[in-house]
């Protein structure tokens, strides 16, 4: 995700400045003036620019307001679409955690942090060089259950979150990453702890120390309304507010808005969500689910996600939704059930969304290796986000109905991104430019187009095109999802594929999904497994895509 200001193409941004229209009714570039200074041709003479990255944001039609507002345009397929440059504000959003002075939290005054008889204090933040406060050592969660009971009166929660984890270290306390609704009581292997509040941190304490290896427990219960986090950068996420509940999309660190968690890539859990409802509401999460049970005016929807998944993206919709069900044949005979969901006001791409999904997960499954989870599907709700998340076995599609490109960006990142996951952020290409060249053997595989093509006219781009810089595998943190990310990504894939042979590069693909599968990975290991399956020297090539600045001219 992605996230926010997720570019979808540049196809067509005139050297003028302004947005060229490339579509059917585009006569010329209307006149709105670029934040950024940089030359980009405009469509090039065999047919524009190639499909664009579906993770960015989402096309807006007249209905909707797409010429009102400021916008990428891209082509596809000869049709004109619009992208929103910026993602629109959601309810109650809160500033990033990151560029706001973190507020002073007095200890709960029965709840003070005590210093425990022996072990140490495991640290806030595993030190990700982007997201240096996120994540927490000392321990390593194994599962997390959420039980939670929406309000649509208050629209509040009331939930209770238990984590298991291991100890690995001597632990006198330890921390959680949350800025949720007030917390009510904690406790550790049942009985209660100590527990406070600094900035976007709970702080911990057990009425004993953990030893290093122990397996514990730790219940929080809290209780109000979450706040989605607002980011000028990254856009609207976490908990989102929606017409008749709310949608959760997380990516990269909004998963403390709604839960008590360890808020980072590389300490990935399996989750149980159990979500009570009124029972004119449904709900939609990760996973296997179990039948709703309806007791008086409630009905509480259980959902397993039973393969290890990183907390951003954990996901929950509740609404009002049009549920298809069924089964897709997968290669080697299995079958999997498929569930897709859309709000109401999306009831016309339901069968799209169903179709498609089928047809995309049976075609990837082909490229990638075995479909490494138990469920697909995918929500579209009415929150105007713009964007597509990856949420795992179900993506949801934030506001908009979805085109094939999206829903084969967001299903190749089952297998790269949710399956095999990233170690840190600063290796963001490993998920986006994988998918990204999902979308362009796509549209290889009907013989009109190809990924080669699509290479060939990205390259034609300047060197000072924003497709070129910042490099892949140096983005820095403002331009995590940028548009270099997703499409100079792709674009070092179709390199090492030219370099390597296509029979190689699937191979390639394919051991790096299966050697991972529920893990964590670096773009270092990556390199290291092509070069080996190859046999050839492929430092230079991956330096040359991934680090070096504006185009790569050998490589």
């Amino acid at each position: 995700m992605s996230l926010h200001t997720r570019p979808l193409g540049l196809a067509a941004l005139a050297t003028t400045g302004c947005l060229l229209l490339t579509g059917e009714g585009a006569a010329a570039a209307l006149p709105i003036p670029l934040p950024i200074a940089f030359p980009c041709p405009g469509a090039q003479p065999d047919g524009g620019l190639p499909p664009a990255p579906a993770r960015r944001y989402a096309g807006t039609t007249e209905e909707d307001g797409g010429p009102g507002t400021a916008a990428w345009g891209t082509e596809a397929d000869g049709v004109s679409r619009w992208f929103r440059r910026q993602a629109v504000p959601g309810p109650e959003a809160t500033p990033h955690p990151e560029t706001t002075p973190p507020p002073k939290t007095a200890p709960h005054p029965e709840c003070a942090t005590q210093p425990a008889a022996r072990g140490t204090a495991g640290a806030g933040g595993v030190g990700d060089r982007y997201f240096p406060q996120s994540g927490n050592t000392g321990y390593d969660a194994a599962d997390y259950r959420v039980d939670l009971r929406y309000s649509p009166k208050t629209r509040g929660i009331d939930s209770t979150v238990t984590m298991t984890a291991t100890a690995t270290q001597d632990l006198s306390s330890f921390d959680l990453d949350f800025r949720g609704p007030a917390v009510r009581s904690a406790t550790v292997d049942g009985a209660p702890a100590k527990y406070q509040r600094t900035a976007n941190k709970l702080v911990i304490t057990p009425p004993a120390a953990l030893d290093e290896g122990a397996t514990f427990t730790t219940a929080v219960h809290y209780a109000g309304r979450p706040s989605p986090i607002g980011n000028p950068d990254l856009g609207t996420y976490g908990w989102v507010a929606s017409r008749d509940g709310a949608v959760v999309v997380s990516e990269p660190d909004g998963a403390p808005t709604w839960i008590p968690v360890n808020d980072h890539p590389s300490d990935k859990a399996t989750y149980t969500f159990a979500v009570t409802v009124p029972k004119d509401l449904q709900v939609l999460a990760n996973g296997v689910p179990d039948t709703p049970a309806t007791h008086g005016p409630d009905t509480t929807y259980t959902w397993h996600e039973r393969m290890p998944m990183a907390s951003y993206l954990a996901s929950i919709a509740i609404g009002r939704f049009q549920v298809r069900k069924g089964t897709v044949a997968l290669p080697g005979g299995r079958r999997i059930p498929v569930i897709t969901a859309v709000d109401p006001a999306f009831k016309k791409a339901a069968a799209k969304l169903y179709t498609t999904t089928v047809k995309a997960i049976a075609w990837e499954s082909t490229l990638f290796g075995p479909y490494p989870f138990s469920t697909v599907g995918g929500i579209v709700d009415d929150p105007r986000l713009d964007y597509a998340l990856e949420t795992q076995e179900r993506p949801v599609y934030g506001g908009f109905a979805p085109d094939d490109d999206f829903i084969v960006h967001e299903l190749a990142h089952q297998w790269f991104g949710d399956s095999v996951s990233l170690r840190t952020w600063g290796d963001i290409w490993l998920n986006e430019g994988f998918a990204t060249y999902a979308e362009w053997l796509w549209h290889e595989r009907t013989g009109k187009d190809s990924a080669k093509k699509a290479f060939q006219r990205y390259y034609r781009q300047p060197a000072t095109s924003p497709i070129f810089n910042p490099p892949p595998g140096r983005p820095g943190k403002d331009e995590l999802f940028g548009f270099s990310i997703y499409i100079r990504g792709a674009m070092c894939l179709q390199a090492l594929r030219d370099r390597v042979g296509s029979p190689t590069f699937f191979k390639i693909l394919r051991a790096w999904a299966a050697q991972h599968r529920y893990g964590n990975a670096t773009t270092a290991q990556f390199e290291a497994l092509a070069q080996q399956m190859s046999h050839k020297k492929l430092a230079g090539l991956f330096d040359a895509w991934l680090n070096t600045k504006n185009k790569p001219k050998r490589w």
